[in-house]
């Protein structure tokens, strides 16, 4: 038997328009459609598109948008790939007047074009690229810039409008814009009112701006005096921040010696419209004027300085809320206020709270420096002088070199004629310190004055913790020092001031000086180093000592130091400008009773601190009348 096969089964192919998803096939002939477009728009565009037309539409761009002539001597270059993009170089922008000011120059201009308008013989431009633009402007005396009113971007700032706090713009006057971005600039704003010009070297930008009538993003970089800037700006409502109007916006500048951030509501033209919160920091406060060509007396104990604060327009100034303030490591929060009056000093008052602060850099901050104004600046002492300040301070621990203070309460006060600095109340070494420095005069270079009162400190613990060496009394007492000085009061040194000094206690002793050894050293030797002498310390149960202060010398007025025994008494000059000594004294018996035991020992200290000689007197001689050929030892020694 024979056996049949089935005949072969024919495969059939369908066509691939048959098994292809209706979705699919649609997606794929429009992709088809769209690439043979694009690839015939590239290909016809060098064909089709007019050169002059694309050249002239930009060259008319740049007229419109900014209300100058833009003139373009260069050729124009047009690119059809990957985006259709033309170049144009050598443009030069003019005033429109008969002047025909020059007002910058820009190497090249490219931006992106639509190839549809222009075959419909029109040109329209987005992503601009500007290379190496040169701006020339004039900040005139009145404030205002040398820019004109006129072009489609100056209309539309001065059509924007503010509408439930948003900005709005009339259909007609928006336009699209894109991304800028600016490489290599160079801008230059002379001041006339200064007679300055301020240059900005190697600026670049990236700014985002779709539209006129959308937010506004940008980043610039630039470089003055050798300094790289780099400001960071976003506003939702660009044209009327612009146009010197209130409008939200956020600004952060940074560089190596300042940094700075706002975020709120501002307004460019008049700074008296603010809301926001705001931030300054400035690490390096002497680099920073050295680099601005200023100069502050003794600026360098003011290293760094910050400040973080909420900040409001009030009348006539600005109100700052939550402050957190930093100069050199020391913090403090509280509260401030500045006012600008017309015909009046400006004013900056508030209340701070320290944790921890260094007086003497708050001085050269607020008070004798600052106000006595900047070396090498204006006659009239500077900006700053014509500031005035009215803050109260608070600190849990505060330097007063060579003091220690805690729980300090004090104030600053500069008037037009005067500051002051008063701390009224202070704990000091277990007991209370208040003091007042004072300057005088409008330039405040004719002086000052400094008063303090010490009450019931240990100046034991403070001779111990300075380390200070010689013969001084270790003792629960007070003091009262008042002094003043001719010369500016940041210039001078003690040798430079008058006044005198008050210093008296109870219940102490003098170390380095044994009464009991002198008397013993007297009897045998012209004259000796106390110090060889005295090891044990004179106890006493009351000290009073006063002086007046001149041309670096003290001279002692009253100098009584009684023990139960005996009392020393003490008269003469120190000369602590060269750290020298001149004094006549006795040690005589604290009751006039007991002088048989105790017979007067007349006595001349000279040599240096802290290591004086001791000469003894003939009883029956006045130190007043000592002969100058007996004392030859001691006199050169209080000398040197």
């Amino acid at each position: 038997m024979g056996t049949s096969r089935p005949p072969p089964r024919r495969i059939k192919i369908r066509p691939v328009s048959r098994w292809l998803p209706g979705v699919a096939r649609v997606a794929t002939i429009s992709l088809l459609v769209f690439l043979a477009v694009f690839v015939s728009l590239r290909v016809a565009g060098p064909y089709v598109i007019s050169t002059g037309l694309v050249r002239s539409g930009i060259e008319d761009r740049l007229s419109r948008w900014t209300g100058y002539n833009a003139e373009i001597s260069g050729r124009p270059v047009i690119e059809f790939w990957p985006t259709p993009r033309i170049t144009i170089n050598k443009i030069a922008v003019r005033q429109k007047d008969v002047n025909n000011k020059l007002l910058g120059t820009i190497e090249s201009i490219s931006a992106e074009f639509s190839l549809i308008d222009a075959f419909r013989g029109k040109a329209s431009f987005h992503e601009f690229h500007i290379l190496r633009p040169n701006l020339l402007l004039t900040r005139e005396r009145d404030g205002t810039i040398d820019w004109t009113n006129d072009g489609q971007l100056a209309q539309a700032i001065a059509g924007a409008q503010e509408q439930n706090g948003e900005e709005t713009l009339d259909t007609t006057l928006d336009a699209d814009i894109g991304t800028i971005t600016v490489e290599d600039g160079t801008l230059n704003v002379t001041d006339v009112a200064s007679g300055k010009t301020y240059r900005f070297d190697s600026v670049s930008a990236d700014i985002g701006w779709p539209r006129l009538s959308s937010p506004i993003n940008a980043v610039l970089i630039a470089r003055m005096n050798d300094l790289d800037i780099k400001l960071d700006f976003s506003s939702r409502s660009p044209l009327l921040t612009f146009g010197g109007k209130n409008a939200p916006l956020r600004a952060a500048l940074a560089s190596k010696l300042v940094n700075a951030k706002f975020d709120g509501v501002a307004n460019i033209a008049h700074l008296f419209s603010l809301q926001g919160s705001m931030s300054l920091g400035i690490p390096d406060l002497p680099a920073l004027l050295t680099w601005a060509g200023r100069a502050l007396p003794d600026a360098a104990t003011l290293k760094a300085f910050s400040i973080d604060s909420d900040v409001v327009s009030a009348a006539n100034g600005f109100r700052f809320d939550n402050v957190s303030l930093g100069m050199n490591g020391s913090s403090a929060s509280g509260a401030m206020d500045v006012s600008f009056v017309p015909g009046k000093r400006a004013k900056l008052g508030g209340t701070l709270a320290f944790d921890q602060i260094n007086f003497k850099s708050l001085f050269d901050a607020f008070v004798v420096r600052l106000v006595a104004g900047e070396d090498h600046g204006p006659p009239d002492g500077g900006a700053l002088q014509q500031l005035d300040l009215d803050l109260r301070l608070s600190a849990k621990q505060a330097d007063l070199a060579p003091f220690k203070l805690a729980n300090v309460g004090a104030s600053i006060i500069v008037s037009s004629n005067e500051a002051r600095f008063d701390i009224g109340d202070s704990q000091f070494e277990g007991g209370a310190l208040t003091a007042h420095i004072e300057t005088k005069r409008g330039d405040f270079d004719g002086g000052g004055k400094l008063q303090m009162s010490i009450r019931g400190a240990d100046f034991a613990s403070l001779i111990e913790r300075l380390n200070l060496k010689g013969p001084l009394p270790l003792a629960t007492g007070s003091l009262d020092l008042s002094v003043s000085t001719a010369l500016p009061i940041w210039k001078a040194g003690p040798s430079d001031v008058t006044g005198n000094i008050h210093f008296r206690a109870q219940s102490g002793s003098l170390p380095g000086f044994d009464s009991e050894a002198v008397r013993s050293e007297a009897a045998k030797a012209e004259f000796f180093a106390l110090s060889a002498v005295s090891h044990r310390s004179f106890a006493f149960d009351r000290l009073d000592i006063a002086a007046d202060l001149d041309d670096g010398a003290a001279q002692i007025k009253r100098g009584r130091i009684e023990g139960p025994q005996e009392t020393i008494t003490l008269s003469g000059v120190i000369p602590y400008k060269s750290s020298g000594l001149a004094l006549s004294g006795k040690i005589i018996a604290t009751d006039p009773a007991s002088d048989a035991a105790f017979p007067v020992l007349p006595f001349f200290v000279g040599g240096s601190w802290p290591d004086p000689v001791l000469s003894a007197l003939p009883s029956n001689q006045q130190p007043g009348n000592q002969q100058p050929g007996n004392q030859q030892p001691q006199q050169e020694g209080a000398t040197k």
